[in-house]
């Protein structure tokens, strides 16, 4: 016999306790005057919505690898480089040790895309702060702060010179004498300390939003590489 669920409405096999789809529980009531329970093999362990999330667990997996993967994507680890990697990789795991813990034992993409979200947020806060961290002890402690500024002045000033002389070219010379003046002024706030510090605070943020829409993402993949491989067949 088949059954309808009564969220997605798709076809259920009576024997099933959960839809395969939503995860909604199904509970079947008898008609021929019997109790009314169905065979308690079917019911002898909790069995939750599959697009919901037991946060507790997924919390506690998410600490356990978005602290390492913070790490590794700051500006103090030499493996930055595959700061998105490690983001989207970690983002599975998590996805993957919740599901060891949960029944049904899969999820839905939207409940692994908020897994992921979590995770990409506890492993930016950390890239962060490691990234802070490093910069007062390369430039405070360690007394690199003249290095320190001709990095950023190749990597920024160049750069902002290159493009204003780009766009500077096409003008009329009464424009092009307006504009340079208004680009001589944002050039020394970009020299200026708060400039500094808010070029490198920027930067920070741009990798941060990086950082999540690829753990977003892992999340959301692992949900479907993982949870589908765990869903029972109707």
């Amino acid at each position: 016999m088949e059954i309808t669920c009564n969220r997605c409405h798709q076809t259920v096999q009576a024997e099933n306790c959960y839809c395969s789809h939503c995860g909604l529980p199904q509970f079947v009531y008898a008609t021929d005057g019997s109790s009314g329970q169905t065979p308690p093999e079917h019911w002898d362990e909790v069995v939750r919505d599959a697009g919901s999330v037991h946060w507790k667990p997924a919390l506690s997996a998410a600490l356990k690898l978005a602290i390492p993967a913070g790490v590794l994507c700051s500006e103090a680890s030499p493996l930055r480089g595959a700061g998105l990697i490690w983001m989207t990789s970690a983002a599975m795991l998590v996805v993957m040790l919740y599901l060891r813990s949960q029944r049904p034992a899969w999820i839905t993409i939207g409940a692994g895309a908020r897994i992921g979200l979590v995770t990409g947020l506890l492993a930016a806060w950390m890239a962060f702060c490691v990234s802070g961290g490093a910069l007062f002890v390369e430039r405070d402690l360690l007394h690199q702060s003249n290095q320190i500024d001709a990095a950023y002045t190749s990597l920024f000033v160049e750069r902002f010179q290159q493009m204003a002389q780009q766009s500077l070219a096409g003008m009329a010379p009464a424009d092009a004498a307006q504009s340079q003046g208004i680009y001589a002024k944002m050039q020394a706030l970009i020299l200026s300390p708060e400039g500094h510090a808010g070029m490198w605070a920027a930067s920070l943020v741009v990798v941060s939003c990086f950082l999540l829409i690829f753990a977003v993402a892992g999340g959301a993949l692992g949900a479907r590489m993982l949870g589908r491989s765990r869903q029972p067949e109707i």
